[in-house]
């Protein structure tokens, strides 16, 4: 399944005012989205997803990698137009910057072991016994909505993981793009499956991936916006979404 963010009803217009270069800021070393290859070329999702944005706009492109913490730095001093390295919407950044639309949203999955992806569901959560990570927001989730479960906490996300996979648990419940690609590691060997369907509950799982820019550069926003939409409509964002998460994580 590859998701879809946009409304497919919606019409936008181009913008008038596309800007002639958008200069992105990035940090590598973020595997699937901004890291070099073993010729230690730069790639990854967010460095050809900047690109696909270029080439609908018809815009020059360029990326510019800094440490995370010199982004917005760079950002603010005029180093570059627009963020495209996972930075959180706090509160604090939503007073000074201004935000795309998101690119990719982070749900929640539950993982079970092979063969029993069709028989677990919303009727059979009560009673089962589900791995989370302690402290995490998928056991404050799991806790307040599913107060029949019986959660078994664990300190790692690994420790979780290991409980599914010997028979400990009967499912566990956490973020779905990390599990999308441990379940297609040796770590897991096979063992387990999705279940259901993903979590994005306000609150807990709705906050997504987008682009950050100045608060003032209404120009490139509109831009950014548009070319997104565009890539949906196109197809472009589900042959980037298929490239790099070969497992969907919804």
């Amino acid at each position: 399944m590859v998701p879809n963010f946009w409304d497919p009803k919606a019409v936008q217009d181009r913008p008038a005012g596309i800007p002639g270069k958008i200069q992105f800021l990035a940090t590598d070393g973020y595997p699937p989205f901004v890291y070099r290859d073993a010729e230690d070329h730069l790639t990854g999702f967010n460095v050809d997803l900047a690109r696909a944005i270029c080439q609908e706009l018809d815009t020059s492109c360029s990326l510019r990698i800094k440490e995370f913490s010199g982004l917005l730095p760079a950002l603010e001093e005029g180093e570059g137009d627009a963020i495209i390295s996972g930075l959180a919407r706090t509160e604090d950044l939503v007073e000074r910057l201004s935000f795309s639309d998101d690119y990719l949203k982070l749900p929640a999955r539950f993982v079970v072991r092979a063969g029993q992806e069709k028989t677990f569901g919303a009727d059979t959560i009560a009673g089962a016994r589900i791995s989370v990570e302690a402290g995490s927001r998928h056991e404050a989730f799991a806790a307040r909505f599913w107060p029949d479960a019986l959660l078994e906490p664990f300190e790692t996300v690994e420790a979780a993981r290991t409980a599914l996979i010997d028979g400990t648990v009967d499912a566990h419940f956490g973020d779905g793009l990390p599990l999308s690609f441990w379940l297609n590691s040796t770590a897991a060997d096979g063992c387990c499956r999705f279940a259901g369907g993903p979590w994005l509950e306000p609150g807990y799982f709705d906050e997504g991936l987008s682009i950050a820019m100045r608060k003032d550069d209404a120009s490139t926003r509109e831009a950014i916006n548009y070319a997104l939409r565009r890539l949906q409509q196109t197809g472009a964002y589900r042959e980037l979404y298929l490239r790099y998460f070969p497992i969907s994580f919804f």
